[in-house]
């Protein structure tokens, strides 16, 4: 197995439409990002990339089976070889690491992964059954099952065994909301304390429109590559570039039905013990047993021990405040149970943005530095690889070279992790990057 850099990444602008571009063109205006910030010429990056990986959620929002093969023909990479992954919330997650496997094996030198969603082109109320397609059409559906009520139910659940409050989800809120606001691409840019979290309207109890990430236009890509891969980019860009290596990927699944799932032991990350969970009925619906599983194995391969310490930032899916609390946990950031009071702490939030909040601890590990998916944006095909190239720019130390603002930058930052999530946990991936 080879190694894997990422390279380079680019990003549109997030937006609620981009009435202006198709999507074939969002998705070139993101690979255009990634060509110049190599400081090639777009004919010349096309040439170099042996082919791609194409991301998206569902064909109903452009109302276009086979949108990727769109996409690669407008790209100019036609008839290189390209394939389209699908995995609902996850699918931008599973679209990096379906590129790192066509590396890694060495099937190609250099591997393009982009995505996209287009979600503006129905109405909220379509856009949202399209979404609910995602879960069982046969048993959740019928009843008037919908993605806000499937996490509003499951967070009840992580305050009823837990002693989680709605406070605690809007200091995550507030955090991603102030952090997007110095992100150039986000979607979401408000200043909003807790009160302007828990007075907003009420969408599915505890979550108010505050606590839920919104319906978005956008792409993103990553260029991944091989050793040779990189020699070869470095000889047609004139100049040493700076490589990051991806260190570690995992992948887990779980039951489309919550009530599916069984109640068994926690499994356990290296810095756990059995006694710290023995009356823990996992994952019961306050869990994800699938985002502990990818942990498992990423932090396996990539030699982690103790997660909070490890990662100087975390981009993790975001898309209810709850399930980034509910992360936290899954990741190993604190035990099962801790992830309100890990909220609140200070540890999760950057030191150099102004949140106005009383925080008790200084900022350990950054979660969402970008915004994440609740102010940045959630264009979902898009979402994993947005992940990806913000976590590059971390690395890289380019921030602010991108965001023309030093606020987001993460200092000295060599390791961090990106982790997307399907459904109610159904695929999760967990990728983990460090400065080569």
């Amino acid at each position: 197995m080879r190694p894997v850099y990422c390279i380079s990444g680019g990003v549109s602008k997030f937006a609620k439409a981009r009435s202006d571009k198709t999507f074939q063109a969002l998705v070139k205006e993101a690979v255009d990002y990634a060509a110049a910030d190599l400081g090639l010429d777009y004919t010349k990056f096309i040439e170099l990339v042996d082919g791609s990986v194409a991301s998206y959620f569902s064909d109903h929002f452009q109302r276009q089976l086979m949108s990727g093969i769109m996409a690669q023909d407008y790209l100019g990479l036609c008839p290189k070889p390209s394939h389209r992954v699908e995995g609902g919330g996850a699918t931008g997650g599973l679209c990096f690491q379906e590129g790192w496997k066509n590396v890694a094996s060495g099937h190609m030198d250099i591997c393009l992964v982009y995505g996209f969603e287009t979600m503006s082109h129905v109405e909220t109320w379509k856009g949202n059954e399209f979404i609910a397609l995602a879960s069982d059409v046969s048993f959740d559906y019928p009843v008037g099952g919908f993605y806000t009520g499937y996490y509003a139910m499951m967070v009840v659940r992580h305050m009823k065994e837990f002693g989680t409050t709605p406070e605690q989800l809007a200091h995550v809120s507030v955090k991603n909301y102030r952090n997007a606001y110095h992100n150039p691409y986000a979607q979401k840019k408000e200043k909003l304390t807790i009160e302007d979290v828990r007075n907003a309207p009420m969408i599915a109890w505890p979550l108010t429109r505050y606590d839920v990430c919104v319906m978005s236009d956008g792409a993103a890509c990553a260029l991944l590559c091989s050793e040779a891969g990189l020699k070869k980019l470095e000889k047609a860009a004139g100049k040493s570039l700076k490589p990051v290596r991806v260190t570690g990927i995992g992948r887990g699944t779980d039951a489309m039905r919550m009530a599916d799932r069984p109640h068994k032991k926690v499994p356990l990350l290296p810095h756990e013990h059995e006694s710290d969970y023995k009356d823990l009925k996992y994952p019961g619906v306050h869990s994800f047993r699938a985002g502990r599983s990818a942990a498992i194995q990423a932090y396996q391969q990539a030699g982690i021990k103790n997660p909070i310490e490890e990662f100087d930032f975390i981009e993790l899916h975001d898309a209810y405040t709850s399930s980034e609390i509910q992360t936290y946990e899954d990741l190993g950031l604190c035990r099962y149970g801790e992830g309100g009071k890990l909220a609140t702490s200070g540890k999760t939030f950057m030191p150099s943005v102004n949140y106005g909040l009383n925080l008790e601890e200084k900022p350990v590990c950054p979660v969402n530095p970008s915004g994440g998916l609740i102010a940045c944006g959630h264009p979902v095909g898009a979402t994993g690889l947005m992940q990806a190239c913000f976590a590059l720019w971390q690395l890289q130390g380019t921030i602010r070279q991108h965001f023309k603002d030093p606020a987001l930058q993460v200092a000295n930052a060599k390791r961090g992790l990106i982790h997307s999530h399907a459904g109610t946990g159904t695929y999760v991936t967990v990728s983990i990057m460090e400065a080569a």
